[in-house]
């Protein structure tokens, strides 16, 4: 719903900011690692997602691209929250993150707070098939993410969940990795639905 906020720095803590956009301040939760690369700037840009619960919507901003993209497959494991998601980009970088995935690693997600052996594991098998042998997210991830988002913003207008279109849109574009317009992924992506 909203791709990035971008204004004046108001308030700034290790945990969340607040960022004025003409008037208009919003409240983004952030992760330690965005914390510091925000530095002590007046002005910024962060990247946003919007989590909805039953009993509140919580902004979460993100310094670049990568770290939304790897908030986005982590919040996709089941039992991993925003909050624990945002906790293991606070601890880990998301080059780290995928690294692990990529090696098995069991031990470095069980360093981060929260995290027990069986949702590491659970991140490292629900994952592994999301970042490449290297550690680097698939092409699905970086090359195609604004078509790929577009793509799943109307699969679940259409009523189907968030996991099951991702599952198509993943096979769509590992079929065939060309750019292809948004209109072109859903309906081959329905194929599979």
């Amino acid at each position: 719903m909203y791709e990035y906020f971008q204004g004046k720095l108001v308030e700034k803590t290790p945990t969340h900011c607040v960022v004025d956009c003409n008037g208009v301040a919003f409240h983004l939760n952030i992760s330690l690692s965005t914390s510091a690369k925000l530095g002590i700037s007046k002005e910024c840009k962060l990247y946003a997602y919007l989590a909805v619960r039953e009993d509140a919507h919580v902004l979460y901003g993100f310094f670049d691209t990568g770290e939304r993209d790897m908030f986005r497959m982590l919040i996709s494991v089941s039992g991993v929250g925003a909050a624990t998601a945002r906790m293991i980009l606070s601890s880990l970088s998301p080059e780290e993150i995928a690294g692990g995935i990529a090696a098995g690693n069991v031990s470095l997600f069980k360093s981060v707070k929260g995290i027990g052996e069986k949702s590491a594991q659970r991140i490292i098998v629900d994952l592994k098939n999301k970042v490449g042998k290297t550690g680097a997210p698939v092409n699905f991830l970086t090359a195609h993410n604004k078509t790929r988002e577009e793509a799943l913003s109307a699969l679940t207008a259409l009523g189907f969940t968030r996991a099951a279109g991702e599952k198509a849109l993943e096979k769509v574009i590992k079929s065939d990795p060309s750019d292809r317009p948004a209109e072109q992924l859903i309906k081959e992506a329905l194929k599979f639905l």
